[in-house]
């Protein structure tokens, strides 16, 4: 290689096939890496579901079991009080399935 132009022209040469391989290899570990946050977040969201829902169940199952324990002398009042906690709930729901779209939203 004396011609120093056939020389820059390998080196050249050289140099864009390093940075190719280096751009290849920073892509794909990143990409990895997103696949796994998009991994971990779901199972961070499903964990989180399924707790929610146990302890809606087990709240739920509290509340017949004081309930069949308050026997039937149940007054009008206490069904207002009733149909304000099942207000609270709902619009609690509500507010939660919003969130959710929104996660999903943000991590598509």
């Amino acid at each position: 290689m004396s011609n120093p132009l056939v020389q820059a022209f390998f080196v050249g040469r050289a140099v864009a096939e390093v940075v190719n391989e280096r751009l290849e290899v920073a892509l794909t570990d990143a990409l990895s890496d997103l696949g796994k946050f998009d991994a971990e977040a779901r199972e961070q969201l499903r964990q989180f579901t399924e707790e929610v829902l146990e302890r809606a169940n087990r709240a739920a199952e509290a509340a017949n079991a004081s309930q069949a324990t308050a026997g039937t002398g149940q007054t009008s009042s206490d069904s207002g009080d009733l149909q304000a906690e099942i207000d609270e709930l709902r619009a609690e729901i509500a507010l939660l399935r919003t969130e959710l779209q929104h996660y999903r939203r943000a991590s598509a």
